[in-house]
């Protein structure tokens, strides 16, 4: 099982499995924890957060606790997990003493800074809440009096997890704003708009830029996921706590639904822009036009435009333009739409993925590291991991097996939103991208019908009603 292994925010997740010498203390005879062949498979929520607590001689391996922070979301609140760790801490280590033992925190203390800077790395967005930062500041005042040092890592700590949490925000506000904007404008364009409409060849009429400028849209979005999301996604009650959902209403997961409509976005601006033009022969350059983009779009490893530019392609006011069609040379958008085929569960996308993703771990380059995957089939597999198999097992323990599954998918999309991206910038194009006017469905239709008449009776009927 290949398992992320450090979660530094810069280094790379690489697998590693768990070594069974590891689990021989005591607790573990206490049938706390279940392993098979070296495994942790299940145990006792309360067995499990304990074994997420260093001590002056043991700290949990990275794999763990990635995974269980992950996935402890669908069965305690993160605030609730942060109050409960630092609790047996304070018990454990005797921190609520008169007198300090002082020789003993200085063996403990750098492993809970530690535990600490990594939840803060990897989940961010859970510190979003006052409470977490309060748990924070309460086990620094304990340990700190035992060494000046905690105070300047805990600084550190907390500068870091701010400018984190700015930028993510800040990054969500121009989301926000953009969004805004795009619905503001002619969005719904119930017929051809006016010729002073630019078109995207006018912006760009290389290929190759264009692939590069929306693989900085797709990283720039995915920088913002946070890898909870996508187990915040799935919370359902949970069945030993019949009162709440772990997170009430609201599902914490904006960014996903973001990147989500980015995707649909860039369907409907990609048949848009073939729909519009009134001459046959503009409407065929325009279709070659995005076929070389998208072929652009594999060689990056950016399957989510890729697929996006496809979806755009066969949606059927596009399809339905045979004359357009016979114009154009259609033996290159074959082979990517081979490539982008659902059966066998997507299976040709999917080995062409391993092979992105194989690149990518061996990558001298950022250029060689991009992997950006086809969102929607990365959430369907996900959810259907989650739907699956119970979170819990009938004994009542978390289904651990599960998890680790869950967090191995998970820790992979965080290795490659992770990759800079190498292309320099165009904000024009950019710009473009995300504010182009784009046609409704009904819009769409119109647009196919008077490019090219209707050919039979429902397509007749159709025109007629829209308009």
């Amino acid at each position: 099982e290949g398992m992320p292994q450090t979660l530094s925010s810069t280094s790379m997740f690489t697998p590693c499995g768990f070594s069974p010498h590891l689990h021989t203390s005591k607790e573990d005879e206490q049938g706390g924890l279940i392993f098979q062949d070296g495994n942790l498979t299940s145990a006792s929520l309360d067995a499990l957060i304990q074994h997420l607590i260093p001590t002056t001689d043991y700290y949990p391996e990275k794999a763990y606790i990635f995974t269980f922070l992950l996935s402890s979301r669908l069965f305690i609140e993160p605030h609730e997990l942060l109050s409960r760790v630092c609790h047996k801490c304070i018990e454990q280590q005797r921190l609520d003493d008169p007198v300090l033992d002082k020789a003993r925190i200085r063996k403990f203390g750098p492993k809970i800074l530690q535990l600490l800077t990594e939840w803060t790395e990897t989940f961010p967005y859970d510190f979003q809440e006052e409470r977490m930062i309060g748990h924070l500041k309460d086990m620094i005042h304990r340990i700190a009096p035992c060494d000046e040092a905690y105070w300047k890592k805990m600084n550190q700590l907390l500068q870091t997890l701010n400018q984190k949490l700015a930028t993510l925000s800040h990054g969500q506000e121009g989301i926000v704003k953009i969004s805004a904007a795009v619905s503001d404008k002619l969005v719904a364009f119930k017929s051809k708009p006016p010729s002073i409409q630019r078109e995207i060849l006018s912006v760009c009429s290389d290929p190759y830029t264009l692939a590069q400028q929306l693989t900085h849209v797709e990283l720039e979005r995915l920088s913002h996921i946070g890898p909870e999301e996508f187990v915040q996604a799935f919370v359902h009650k949970d069945p030993l706590d019949g009162t709440k959902t772990c997170f009430g209403e609201q599902k914490k997961t904006s960014n996903l639904e973001a990147y989500v409509k980015w995707f649909n976005r860039l369907c409907y601006l990609v048949a848009t822009e073939i729909c519009m033009p009134a001459k046959k022969k503009q409407r065929a350059q325009v279709i070659e036009f995005f076929i070389d983009v998208a072929r652009e779009c594999f060689n990056i490893g950016n399957f989510n435009s890729l697929m996006a530019i496809i979806s755009g392609m066969n949606m059927s006011p596009v399809s339905r333009l045979k004359k357009t069609w016979s114009k154009v040379k259609t033996a290159k958008f074959f082979i990517l739409e081979h490539q982008m085929d659902p059966t066998g569960n997507f299976y040709n996308y999917r080995t062409a993925l391993r092979g992105a993703a194989h690149r990518s771990l061996t990558a001298h380059s950022n250029r060689e590291k991009i992997v950006i995957p086809f969102f929607s089939l990365l959430i369907k597999d996900i959810y259907f991991l989650n739907e699956g198999c119970a979170n819990r097992l009938p004994n009542g323990h978390v289904n651990f097996e599960k998890f680790l599954e869950l967090a191995k998918q998970v820790g992979e999309f965080i290795t490659w939103k992770q990759v800079e991206c190498p292309f320099e910038q165009d904000p024009n194009i950019i710009h473009y991208l995300h504010t182009a006017p784009i046609f409704t469905e009904d819009g769409l239709y119109l647009a196919s019908y008077e490019s090219e008449s209707p050919e039979n009776q429902t397509e007749k009927d159709r025109w007629k009603s829209l308009r």
